[in-house]
């Protein structure tokens, strides 16, 4: 067996096929370095447009905090690309993604967010080359340490106000510094949310970013000939208390 690799690792670089052989070992296991933990939104969370974080403390009694559920939500993202002459649009998704809320349902005035995390290691898109290539150094590099996760902060929230009801979604923006694979650049993202019961909040938020912003390439795979520089990023999430 150990032989037969061997060979098998000649043929590659002898018959150039070297990139690809890159590309399946620099993309690692997929595996991810560290399990994910709800960031504390003392620990760089933002309060709502209009309110100091002084003043959304001193409310502190009247607001619950809501944390992602992991088992129940997803972060993913869409890009188009021209496969075989054939036009497709590529989904990878991931169930490792962390952040709370805090907000009093009442008076959504007050509300503060916590780092959201996505752990970009661990995107699938249904083709295991596939998802080496993007954990590689050409795409989002996300098998390096430095790289494994995706970061957003969040700086202001626009169209929110009032109070959430049960059962009837809530639509607003949130702006802040989306970071992947190292670079920051300011993302808004637009968020629909719903009160589902007192202790869950369910909906989705959805940017789009262009990946030449972020250093974002695509390596050279056989027949690949197109990939669009515009990508769908969407979280959906349900968050409990």
């Amino acid at each position: 067996m150990r032989r037969v690799f061997g060979w098998i690792l000649v043929v590659l670089v002898v018959g150039g096929g070297a990139g690809l052989a890159y590309l399946y070992f620099a993309g690692g296991s997929g595996e991810p370095s560290t399990e994910l933990t709800t960031p504390s939104i003392s620990d760089g969370g933002t309060a709502g447009a209009g309110v100091s974080s002084t003043e959304a403390s001193s409310e502190a009694d009247v607001t619950e905090a809501f944390a992602i559920d992991a088992g129940q939500s997803s972060a993913s993202f869409e890009i188009d690309e021209v496969l075989r002459g054939s036009p497709q649009r590529v989904v990878g998704t991931t169930s490792e993604v962390a952040g709370q809320v805090s907000l009093d349902p009442t008076d959504l005035s007050n509300i503060r967010f916590s780092q959201i995390i996505v752990n970009a290691r661990t995107f699938e898109t249904g083709s295991g080359n596939r998802d080496r290539a993007i954990r590689g150094p050409v795409i989002l590099n996300s098998a390096s340490d430095e790289f494994e996760l995706i970061t957003f902060d969040v700086t202001s929230v626009d169209g929110l106000d009032g109070a959430l009801s049960i059962g009837e979604p809530t639509g607003f923006t949130v702006t802040g510094d989306l970071v992947i694979r190292g670079t920051t650049n300011p993302a808004t993202f637009d968020v629909t949310a719903t009160l589902v019961d007192q202790g869950t909040i369910e909906g989705s938020a959805s940017t789009t970013v262009l990946r030449s912003d972020y250093g974002i390439g695509i390596p050279n795979a056989p027949g690949v000939t197109d990939v669009s520089d515009e990508a769908l990023i969407r979280l959906d999430f349900v968050a409990t208390s």
